[in-house]
């Protein structure tokens, strides 16, 4: 049986939008650690961190979850939905290594139109005049505005190495993910979920990091680590919930915009804290692409849903006249 959205649109949406702040925010902490300790570390304590603030919540509140209540096809699915989200994980990491960080962040946004894509397909959604309009006109207004600033840092936009496979594959990942955890919403909390995808994320990640690595940090970029754990909570919390009350389709379709989110994030912390953020200037023209993404998503989002009248049994059809 396919995942329902209860049909509490308002607090969907407010929550993917959550969401979109919390990994809009995300690059200015891990940029800061980034500086004294690996991605494999800061990505195994990113996923420790979470499980174990998630696993005191809900120890406290009597809702652990139990894996008997999955069955064998719910067993896979958590399994399939651990892999993808750590799969996304390890796959862009090592497409990074293997092409520019500006490519990388071109393709890694094929993600959430992917997570649409999917659920208009595995979930039976469907999209309005408007919100196809509005789906369109977010993929334009992205594609614009990476490609105006992969000009500016002059790299080859023709450019498709065996590292932008790998990170179109981190892509499909995520998606991957999104709808396997969609589907298990039937049988456990948003919550529940998420706690088993962190400690099997955990467990993954732990033949790759070096724990012992946190002694070598100083009291802020430590304070920067732990914001990227409770960051990794609220974020992919939300994320979670919303798909429990939205639509996969409409919640991809705001994630869409987390890379314009990120843009300001990083504008105003430039300004507020120039010594520890660098500025990242944005065109003109940029800015016009990514009003229009904003407005293609708020479109898609917000526009009515396509919906099917369904005639019941005893509904009498009326007799054409004679």
């Amino acid at each position: 049986m396919r995942h329902q959205s209860s049909g509490r649109r308002k607090l969907g949406l407010s929550l993917a939008a959550t969401t979109v702040c919390m990994w809009g925010i995300l690059p200015l902490g891990l940029n800061v650690v980034l500086g004294a300790m690996d991605v494999w570390t800061i990505s195994w304590y990113r996923f420790s961190m979470s499980a174990v603030v998630l696993a005191i919540w809900l120890g406290l509140r009597g809702e652990l979850p139990r894996l008997s209540v999955l069955a064998r096809r719910g067993g896979l699915l958590l399994a399939l939905s651990t892999l993808g989200l750590c799969g996304n994980y390890v796959a862009y990491l090592k497409g990074l290594d293997m092409t520019s960080p500006a490519t990388a962040q071109v393709l890694i946004q094929l993600a959430p139109p992917l997570l649409s894509l999917g659920g208009l397909m595995l979930f039976r959604e469907r999209y309005s005049t408007w919100q196809w309009r509005g789906f369109a006109t977010t993929l334009v207004g992205l594609g614009l505005f990476h490609w105006l600033r992969l000009q500016r840092t002059g790299v080859d936009v023709s450019e498709l190495n065996l590292g932008a496979v790998v990170i179109v594959f981190a892509a499909l990942a995520w998606a991957i993910y999104g709808l396997a955890q969609k589907q298990l919403l039937g049988k456990l909390t948003s919550q529940q979920i998420m706690l088993c995808i962190y400690f099997g994320s955990a467990l993954l990640l732990t033949p790759f990091s070096r724990p012992a690595d946190i002694g070598l940090l100083n009291g802020f970029e430590l304070c920067m680590l732990i914001f990227c754990g409770l960051n990794t909570v609220i974020a992919y919390g939300a994320f979670a919930e919303a798909l429990e009350h939205e639509d996969a389709a409409r919640v991809g379709a705001v994630l869409t915009i987390t890379p314009l989110a990120t843009v300001a994030a990083v504008y105003f912390a430039s300004s507020t804290w120039p010594n520890h953020i660098a500025s990242d200037p944005v065109s003109l023209a940029a800015l016009g692409a990514a009003c229009m993404a904003v407005a293609g998503s708020a479109t898609t989002a917000l526009a009515g849903a396509k919906r099917r009248r369904t005639v019941l049994p005893d509904e009498e059809v009326p007799k054409q006249a004679t």
